[in-house]
């Protein structure tokens, strides 16, 4: 199916596929480890009319109707949308927290094992848990992202010059027209209500973290207050049920108006319209509602971290917030002199220094990108570059599975788990799970080496980086 036709240097590899071409940003290694699945799903996406940009980052593995991974690009005016390309968990991201700890601090592992136990109290991590913040309306979050929480639930809401909650984030509010959420039904509504700040399952995670800087980007740490051996927080988590419920319900609507309109691919579970039409405008509304949703949960995990760690260092304890960005999402971006909307499926915006759609706190020097490891191995923080235009700005979102669950609990040991996770040692990273076999999906055993990852990336000049961050300790849901 592949043909290529152009080695462009820098891990960039442009290939021709039936219907288009695809830019795969990916050091020798990775490429070659690539599916051919992964070509025939970009082959199906390519089909949709009048695509502007297709790429693979290199955590690029196969997905339901799109691959993880990817980047796709449509004009604004005569474009089209697909919920295939934005993917189940809208707004899925990452969100990191700095601390004034030191990795000794935290060494011994009785007071790991305290701290893991403190957040527990506070984050649920069962799927079905119950959030502990019903006086909080779901309404004021999905429609003000996080201009909708009580101020309570905001620590520096009462110093308004330093509100870092507001400003150190991707977005913290999208605006959309709100008459689409009466389409919602009830039981949407009080399941989503139920589940705002709990971490939820899969490979959604808290992390307890040591940093070590990167020489060549010291002066960027040191201007966003990390800083070597500070310990930080790093969160994954999503927009739960309210985005989870959404994509099935709107997927059928497409799938009705793609019937209509004589047009579809090879895979039905890929599925896509017109951005203009009444089902792309619904859509696109409907999804700034969970990315209101996913930034706000992501906020309210971490407000529960921080009560758990007062805890155990007192009441005294804070952790600002670093940076909250989403990996799953379709974005207006201005691009080319022109408005485009820009899915990124797994992978995470990286912009340099000095661009426009830098939040203030971070125009300077370009804003954290934060890429998480898989349980066992570094998670690293990044920065754009200027570069990074070629791909438009997008770079991998994690390792990317090698392995799908089945196959991981077939192939790899508990035992294999165990080793990686440094069990007995001094340095063992603790998990709250009491028995990693519920949790052996998710060993580092079932992704892609991320450093090859992190390499492959590097290497294409779409971003540096500014740190590495080692687990300590882990909160996985269940």
């Amino acid at each position: 199916m592949t043909e290529f036709i152009r080695d462009h240097g820098s891990n960039h590899k442009e290939v021709r596929l039936p219907h288009g071409q695809l830019h795969v940003f990916a050091n020798d290694e990775v490429f070659s480890a690539l599916d051919h699945k992964v070509y025939q799903m970009a082959d199906n996406n390519l089909r949709i009319p009048r695509n502007v940009y297709m790429s693979y980052t290199p955590d690029a593995h196969v997905g339901i109707g799109t691959c993880i991974g990817t980047t796709a690009v449509w004009d604004l005016k005569d474009g089209f949308v697909s919920p295939s390309i934005v993917g189940s968990d809208i707004g899925c991201g990452m969100r990191v927290h700095l601390t004034p700890l030191r990795k000794e601090d935290i060494q011994d592992k009785q007071l790991r094992r305290e701290i893991i136990e403190a957040i527990e109290r506070y984050v649920p991590t069962n799927e079905r848990a119950s959030s502990q913040y019903k006086d909080i309306r779901l309404e004021d979050v999905v429609t003000e992202g996080l201009y909708g929480l009580p101020k309570r639930y905001v620590p520096d809401a009462y110093t308004p010059k330093k509100t870092r909650s507001f400003t150190h984030v991707e977005h913290a509010k999208f605006s959309f027209n709100t008459d689409y959420l009466d389409e919602i039904p009830d039981k949407m509504w009080a399941r989503a209500w139920g589940q705002l700040g709990t971490l939820g399952g899969g490979n959604h995670f808290i992390e307890i973290q040591s940093v070590i800087i990167q020489e060549e980007n010291r002066h960027i740490a040191e201007k966003w207050g990390l800083f070597d051996g500070q310990v930080v927080v790093m969160i994954h988590s999503g927009s739960r049920a309210w985005g989870g419920m959404l994509g099935p319900r709107y997927t059928r609507d497409f799938k009705k108006a793609m019937e209509l309109w004589g047009v579809g691919t090879p895979d039905p579970n890929l599925v896509y319209a017109p951005i203009n039409t009444e089902q792309g405008q619904r859509y696109l509304n409907l999804m700034y509602s969970a990315l209101n949703y996913a930034v706000t949960n992501r906020h309210m995990i971490a407000y529960g971290v921080r009560e758990g760690l007062k805890d155990v260092f007192g009441s005294e304890f804070e952790m600002p917030v670093l940076y909250d960005l989403m990996h799953n999402y379709a974005l207006k971006e201005p691009h080319r002199n022109r408005g485009m909307l820009v899915h990124r499926k797994g992978t995470t915006r990286a912009l340099p220094p000095g661009h426009p759609l830098n939040s203030p706190a971070y125009k300077e020097t370009g804003h954290p990108a934060l890429i998480p490891g898989s349980m066992g191995t570094s998670s690293y923080i990044m920065v754009g570059k200027k570069e990074g235009e070629k791909n438009f700005y997008s770079i991998c979102h994690g390792a990317g599975r090698v392995r799908s669950r089945r196959a991981t609990k077939e192939t790899v040991t508990v035992d294999q788990f165990s080793q990686s996770l440094k069990v007995g040692t001094e340095d063992e990273i603790l998990v709250n799970q009491r028995t990693l076999a519920s949790i052996l999906d998710e060993c580092p055993q079932a992704y892609k080496d991320v450093d090859q990852i992190i390499d492959s990336v590097v290497g294409a000049n779409l971003a540096s980086v500014v740190a590495q961050c080692r687990p300590m300790a882990v909160v996985k849901g269940v």
